[in-house]
């Protein structure tokens, strides 16, 4: 038995452990687009006045409040999003079973992993969502998803077929 047989087993386990974590993270990211205006208020109770992350969250509630009264269709996002998540929670099911069979799943987490950088930046330069850039309503979620999309997006999974 050579090096890489001994270290084969323990790739697949490490593949499927990192697999069973980023199923979960999708499902519960999935889960917590559904109820945001009982998360948003439960978050205004924990950050008191006169934070400026108070003061963000309250802007947060209103506009939300305020899309709901007026465009209550615009938040059908919200279920979509949710939605998409729990999609791809269910399409890494495949990998976990079989990584080296269903490889392509895997590039496809990694194409979309780095399609994060470009897509949350994109918004900046058209119409009003280059002012509420300004404003810094995107500006840190922007930063956040870049780095989760550099940060997934950088490991290689190296298998072969037997």
């Amino acid at each position: 038995m050579n090096e890489f047989q001994t270290r084969e087993p323990k790739a697949r386990e490490l593949i499927r452990r990192l697999l069973v974590f980023f199923i979960v993270c999708l499902f519960l990211s999935g889960l917590t687009a559904l109820p945001i205006e009982w998360e948003l208020s439960i978050l205004l109770g924990i950050f008191h006045s006169p934070t400026l992350l108070h003061a963000w969250l309250l802007k947060v509630v209103t506009a939300y409040h305020e899309v709901g009264q007026d465009h209550p269709f615009l938040l059908y996002g919200y279920d979509w999003l949710a939605l998409a998540h729990f999609i791809l929670a269910i399409l890494f099911v495949g990998p976990y079973r079989d990584p080296v069979k269903n490889i392509w799943v895997m590039e496809f987490g990694l194409i979309a992993c780095v399609l994060v950088i470009p897509g949350t930046n994109c918004r900046y330069f058209f119409g009003n969502s280059f002012r509420m850039a300004i404003s810094g309503l995107f500006f840190w979620s922007g930063r956040f998803y870049c780095a989760m999309g550099r940060v997934s997006s950088s490991g290689r999974i190296h298998t072969s077929k037997q």
